[in-house]
Parts: C-alpha cells; sequence; structure tokens
C-alpha cells in the first residue's frame, strides 16, 4: 500500500508564538470537507481536524519555539518542524509530500508541491490539524498575556498587535529577529 505523509507548517509569517508542522498519513481513510486551513472557518477546522485525528492511519506534529526562529531563521525552523513531525509518525510512509518549496532529507522520496495545501488530501489535512493545533496555543498564549489579543490575531502583525508590543513591550513569545519586533526592540 502506498502511504502518503502530507506535511504542511503554520504561523511562518507571525512575529510572534511558534512555527508548527503537522504531518498526516490518511492512507483509506476519506474525510469529508477537506481544503487548505486558510479557506475553512476556524469552527469548521475544528470540526473536521477531530475528525482527521480520530480517522488518519497517523499524524503527529512538529513544534519549533519563536526562540529557535530567531537563532536559525524562519525559513530553517519551518524545515526542522516538518522534520520533527515526519519523524514523530508512527507508521513510515512510502512517500512525503511537502507543501511548498522547502525539501528535506527524510528515509523515503519527498516531493515539494506549492499549492498541495490545495491538491492532496493529506496535506490538506496537515494544514487543517496544524493550524488548529497553533490557534489553540495563540489561545492559550492569549490568556497569559490578554493586553498582546493573541487569540485574535494569532502572532501575525497586525496593527492592533503592533500597537500593543508599542504600548506593552516585547515578551519572550515574540520573534526579535522579525521586523515590526525588531524595530520596536532598537
Amino acid at each position: 500500500m502506498n502511504l502518503i505523509a502530507g506535511v504542511d507548517e503554520v504561523g511562518r509569517g507571525c512575529i510572534a508564538g511558534p512555527v508548527v508542522a503537522a504531518a498526516v498519513i490518511l492512507g483509506e481513510q476519506k474525510i469529508f470537507g477537506l481544503d487548505d486551513s486558510k479557506k475553512i472557518s476556524e469552527k469548521k477546522r475544528i470540526k473536521i481536524s477531530k475528525e482527521i485525528k480520530t480517522k488518519a492511519r497517523c499524524f503527529s506534529f512538529g513544534v519549533v519555539s519563536s526562540k529557535i526562529i530567531d537563532e536559525i531563521n524562519i525559513r530553517q525552523a519551518s524545515i526542522l518542524a516538518m522534520k520533527k513531525a515526519v519523524s514523530g509518525l508512527k507508521i513510515i510512509p512510502s512517500e512525503i509530500i511537502v507543501d511548498g518549496v522547502d525539501s528535506f532529507k527524510a528515509n523515503c522520496p519527498v516531493t515539494s508541491l506549492v499549492r498541495a495545501d490545495n491538491l492532496i488530501m493529506e496535506v490538506m489535512a496537515a494544514s487543517i490539524i496544524a493550524k488548529v493545533y497553533r490557534d489553540k496555543f495563540m489561545q492559550e498564549l492569549d490568556a497569559n498575556y490578554p493586553e498582546f489579543h493573541f487569540g485574535s490575531h494569532k502572532g501575525y502583525p497586525t496593527k492592533k498587535h503592533i500597537d500593543a508590543i508599542n504600548t506593552y513591550g516585547i515578551i519572550n513569545e515574540h520573534r526579535k529577529t522579525f521586523g515590526p519586533v525588531k524595530k520596536i526592540n532598537e
């Protein structure tokens, strides 16, 4: 049986929080409503995420902190998160399909495919569970730092987020090497 592991990451464009990747092997499972996570409402993403976790042959997450992102850069951190996600799978896939242009070495062929999160079911599933995982992390961060409104912007550089940084300063979850934070930190 050809077992494809779909891999996608979320949080690359944020200025706070980790980058999170997920790897999913669906096998023969069919899950209704799969799509790129950005095209699905939050409520629907959460529902589909639960179904993916229940029905998938296996899945795994890779999380890389903002501190490590600052040390190795976002591209390398994204690749590291994807590698961690794949290495956490309980089943060895026969092929890995990664959304985007980045690739890495693994124990099977790895294909990078731009817009794979719109084309490949396993990558769509990875996109969804990674987004739900990271959003939950940011909502928990919001509970600890309500002045930053992480629950609404999820760490992206919105006006509200930049204004909060200007008012309250930066915290450990901010990516200090990223333009808007670096500028304020200087």
